[in-house]
């Protein structure tokens, strides 16, 4: 027998027969083995809380429980610890329907030796670590099947999602080009700018949302290199809302306020244009027409914050704690055209750069998400 240290709980309310068990016990010891003494089942399950044990020697005739009961009751109250019963009578059957409810082994009391108990000792162990990872693998394989099932509801709901979206701008694509192939003789120079624009409009939404798909495939797959540049933040976020607005047809004013960031920052471009460029156009999308968008950025405690703040309709706060999860949208958005995908992505972007994001919220009041990331100037 290999074990060398042991520590092991006697569960017996006879005095004398506890005294006879110690003396086997000690006599079969091959190492460090210790043995805890308790009177009743109470006390037994007490001291297995509060303190380590590799196994339990436990009479099934007790103060204050009786027959197989009592393995019930202590296999429910500590499931990890080994039980080798102890009964007066040698009952093939009572130890069949013991072993039924929890235990490994049994012993007969009168017929304990030092090698019968070394023996029953090593069996309960091994069978307890066989037990052991045969749980740890059946919940393995059944969180392994819940993931599957979970990503093909996921794959199903992508594909359909992402089926529909791009349905609408292929709609308009070919129409707006079938217009411009059949009338073009017909059309004034305005009416081209007007379906140019819509044309490119269009093709500018699906490249956005192919974006967001791939970025979404390849950290999900952790296959995304962060990759680091100098930026200069108040430019690069002066660019982007200006080509928001753009987009906007200016329906919204949006205020860029910088207080006091360095001229220059390491950060990843593409992730950070992902972070803002969902903020915002969420700002922009769920705010009435003429609603200002303000856009914060300032530094804290070494960490750049920017918080987008809007004046639109507001998150229902029973659906705030969902507000992250991919394909989420909320009741009250109404006929208002997503994918669930931004927020999700932004979040994604942030865990990347190892920052933070919020969202403080009221419905007909407003949004303001925050965002805090670590604030490294080049050297």
């Amino acid at each position: 027998m290999t074990q060398i240290s042991l520590q092991v709980l006697l569960v017996e309310d006879s005095p004398t027969d506890a005294q006879l068990f110690q003396h086997v016990f000690f006599r079969a010891s091959m190492g460090n083995w210790n043995l805890k003494y308790a009177e009743n089942l109470s006390d037994a399950i007490d001291y297995c809380k509060s303190r380590y044990f590799d196994l339990v020697l436990l009479d099934l005739r007790l103060p204050d429980s009786d027959g197989l009961d009592t393995v019930a009751q202590f296999n429910q109250a500590v499931p990890d610890v080994p039980i080798i019963i102890l009964t007066a009578f040698d009952d093939e059957e009572l130890a069949l329907q013991a072993m039924v409810r929890g235990a490994q082994d049994y012993l007969v009391k009168d017929q304990v030796t030092t090698q019968l108990l070394r023996r029953s000792i090593r069996y309960t162990m091994e069978r307890s670590q066989i037990i052991k990872q045969l749980r740890n693998s059946e919940q393995a394989t059944l969180q392994a099947l819940n993931k599957e099932k979970e990503l093909n509801q996921l794959k199903s709901y992508f594909v359909a999602m992402v089926s529909h979206e791009f349905r609408n701008p292929l709609t308009t694509l070919q129409l707006t080009s079938e217009i411009i192939l059949e009338s073009s003789d017909n059309l004034t120079a305005e009416k081209k700018q007007i379906y140019a624009r819509r044309l490119n409009s269009t093709i500018k939404n699906m490249c956005q949302l192919l974006d967001e798909v791939i970025l979404m495939g390849k950290v999900d797959t952790g296959n995304f290199e962060i990759v680091l540049e100098a930026i200069d933040l108040q430019e690069f976020l002066e660019n982007l809302i200006a080509s928001l607005k753009s987009s906007d047809n200016d329906r919204h004013p949006v205020i860029l306020n910088c207080q006091s960031i360095p001229d220059v920052l390491n950060l990843d471009p593409n992730l950070l244009r992902h972070i803002f460029v969902n903020l915002v156009s969420n700002a922009l999308k769920y705010s009435p027409s003429g609603e200002e968008v303000e856009v914060e950025v300032g530094l804290l405690d070494e960490k750049i914050v920017f918080s987008v703040i809007d004046r639109g309709i507001g998150i229902p706060e029973a659906e705030q704690h969902r507000l992250f999860t991919i394909f989420s949208r909320c009741s009250n958005v109404g006929t208002i055209q997503g994918t669930g995908l931004g927020l999700a992505i932004v979040k994604r972007c942030v865990d990347l750069l190892g920052g933070e994001i919020y969202a403080e919220s009221k419905v007909g009041i407003g949004t303001k998400v925050t965002v805090s990331l670590p604030a490294v100037e080049p050297r």
